[in-house]
């Protein structure tokens, strides 16, 4: 029995059937179950359908009964790009709540005194960049959270809608890929391995890889990626309370994960030669377990750190007191498609360093495998954790890749791929520049724009069928910083020109209001 109570309705009551109540909603139309009213004198549980209800009011469609739907006559904006900044920025405030529906085009072309095809317009710029969502005859909606198994910070880099040109993935392009079908017909066809306690890694890819390191180095293991590799060894290092310099602007996984670990993160500050040395020496005044570096292609910035840079990192590393006890994480996730000399820390400080190096970009993400090497102390630790748990990297897929790092055809591949991405990266930057916009000498296949207003950037960009991932995820906790947006730019492959115009005119563009 559940007491009644006396709830105050924003919406006429309708009793459709035995045992249910329902009330109207005049923003979208529909009757939505209600748990309990008293002035039916009604006493008893209800059956509940589809949405919660808080006394006894339901949260259909992300709104609480009775909440008005926006006033299209309120709107400032009058153009297609305007109209869909304006809306970007009420959804992203909170003052359109996600899941609510949107007034028709018509309904907003009629109130602002436009053609149809201008709100159309902007409608299409919206769902591209991710802000709302269609329903066909239901109408559009303030698009939902995303799934939780994505953090906050990683939900800000998805894009909600096939786009003409996608820049926002930071992925390789597919077609620079060496191809898979001749590894595959070379490796074994049964799935098997010898005993379950063998050794984790393949003898002839160990040997191989060995020899690609740009140092040499103690112990080599083979994880399930660089942010696996990355995220094993701060497990290892890094304790509830303890800090973790990161570099901000840095890879948003990174951050999550010192947060998994109940850890605080230390901004490192990041120019065009990568972290910078007055910034680590103020990280390690607050005594941090571990440090996070990007050497070359720096996630999202694209800087490579020269050798003269990691000299004087680890000159302020063994310069400093304790510094010798701090653990520093190298991730190379684009070893094979960026084109800066090999440079490692571990030249002057080896007994310190863990070097990850991915071959997602430059052989597939899919094959989900990178190299893991460091003081052999460290890297035992780790494989003997894993054995608790995956045990190692599948050696059919190691197989494989050994199989691409060594058959002349595929190393031609990724070697012909490293050539067209700086080719490319390099063409829309210098295109950039001509329109006076300074990106710097990015690497790999990420550049970092400074625009007037992130949102506003992408609310445009979209409008021209482009999608860019948003800056702040890339940013650490608290850190200010301006504006700026991260262009995949190693996926241009033509009309360069034309996306470095696009880009440039979304870096000017600003919120409405």
């Amino acid at each position: 029995m559940i007491a009644a109570r006396t709830v105050v309705m924003e919406a006429p009551i309708v009793v459709s059937t035995p045992g249910r109540i329902t009330t109207g909603c005049d923003r979208c139309r529909r009757a939505h179950p209600v748990l309990l009213l008293s002035s039916l004198n009604i006493s008893r549980q209800l059956p509940i359908v589809s949405w919660p209800l808080i006394l006894g009011k339901p949260a259909a469609h992300g709104h609480p009964l009775g909440a008005r739907m926006l006033r299209p006559e309120s709107l400032i904006e009058r153009s297609p790009q305007g109209i869909a900044a304006e809306i970007s920025r009420l959804a992203h405030d909170g003052t359109l709540a996600a899941g609510e529906r949107l007034p028709t085009v018509r309904q907003v072309a009629a109130a602002l005194g436009v053609s149809a095809g201008t709100v159309a317009t902007a409608w299409r710029a919206l769902a591209d960049a991710g802000v709302i969502v269609s329903r066909g005859r239901a109408g559009s909606f303030i698009r939902s959270e995303r799934p939780e198994w994505l953090s906050p910070r990683v939900q800000g880099l998805t894009t909600a809608a096939d786009v003409r040109l996608d820049l926002s993935l930071g992925t390789p392009d597919s077609s620079m890929l060496p191809a898979l079908d001749a590894a595959f017909s070379r490796v074994a066809t049964r799935a098997e391995t010898g005993s379950y306690q063998d050794e984790p890694v393949l003898p002839g890819l160990r040997d191989v890889l060995r020899e690609q390191f740009p140092s040499a180095v103690e112990a080599i293991t083979v994880v399930d990626g660089a942010i696996d590799g990355v995220a094993r060894t701060l497990e290892q290092v890094v304790r509830f309370g303890d800090r973790v310099a990161v570099e901000s602007p840095g890879f948003p996984y990174f951050f999550d994960l010192v947060d998994a670990l109940g850890a605080v993160t230390l901004p490192l500050e990041v120019d065009r030669d990568g972290v910078t040395p007055a910034s680590l020496a103020r990280a390690l005044g607050q005594r941090p377990a571990a440090v996070v570096l990007q050497p070359r292609a720096q996630n999202p910035t694209g800087a490579s750190m020269p050798a003269d840079r990691a000299r004087a990192l680890a000159s302020v590393l063994r310069g400093t007191a304790g510094g010798d006890r701090v653990v520093v994480i190298e991730d190379e996730h684009s070893a094979f498609t960026c084109s800066a000399p090999e440079i490692t820390l571990a030249r002057w400080i080896p007994a310190q360093v863990v070097q990850v190096r991915s071959f997602s970009k430059s052989h597939g993400p899919d094959l989900r495998i990178a190299a893991l090497a460091g003081p052999a102390h460290l890297i035992e630790r780790i494989v003997a954790r894993r054995m608790l748990g995956p045990g190692w990297t599948s050696k059919l897929l190691q197989a494989v890749l050994l199989d691409l790092l060594t058959d002349p055809a595929s190393v031609a591949r990724v070697r012909s791929a490293r050539l067209i991405y700086r080719d490319r990266i390099d063409r829309l930057a210098d295109a950039l520049r001509r329109l006076g916009i300074d990106v710097g000498g990015p690497d790999g296949i990420n550049l970092w724009l400074p625009v007037t207003d992130e949102r506003a950037a992408a609310v445009r960009l979209a409008a021209s069928g482009i999608a860019v991932a948003a800056g702040t995820p890339f940013i650490a906790p608290g850190r200010a910083t301006a504006p700026h947006v991260r262009v995949t730019g190693g996926v241009v492959a033509e009309n360069t020109r034309l996306v470095a115009e696009a880009l440039a005119d979304a870096a000017s563009a600003t919120a409405p209001g």
